[in-house]
C-alpha cells in the first residue's frame, strides 16, 4: 500500500505538468522544482527510522541540483539543432554524467 500512494502522488503531478503545458510555458518549468519526489524519498527514508539516513537523503539531494541545473541548460542549448525529443535525451546524458561525477569525483580526489 506504501508503494501505491507513492505512485499516485507521482502519477498526480505528472497529470498536473502535463495539464498546465496546455496552459502556458512557465507553470510546467516550475512544477519540476515542487518537492514531490523529495517528499517520497524522504518519506521512504524516514519510514525505516534514523535522523542520520534522513540527513544523509537531503544532502544527497543537494548535491543533484547542480546536475539538474545542468540538464536544463543542455535541453536549453540543444533545442535549436536539435528535435525536442533529442534535446531532451541529451540533456538526460549531460544529467548523468554531473551526477557521476558529483557522486564519484569525491571517491578519486
Amino acid at each position: 500500500m506504501d508503494i501505491l500512494w507513492k505512485g499516485v502522488v507521482g502519477g498526480l503531478v505528472t497529470a498536473l505538468i502535463v495539464w498546465a503545458s496546455k496552459r502556458g510555458n512557465v507553470l510546467p518549468g516550475i512544477l519540476p522544482l515542487a518537492p514531490t519526489f523529495a517528499v517520497i524519498a524522504l518519506l521512504a527514508v524516514g519510514a525505516k527510522g534514523g535522523a542520520d539516513g534522513f540527513r544523509e537523503a537531503c544532502l544527497a539531494g543537494a548535491k543533484t541540483i547542480p546536475a539538474y541545473l545542468a540538464f536544463l541548460g543542455a535541453c536549453y542549448f540543444l533545442i535549436d539543432p536539435l528535435d525536442y525529443r533529442l534535446a531532451v535525451l541529451g540533456g538526460l546524458v549531460v544529467w548523468l554524467v554531473a551526477a557521476l561525477a558529483i557522486f564519484l569525483a569525491p571517491r578519486y580526489f
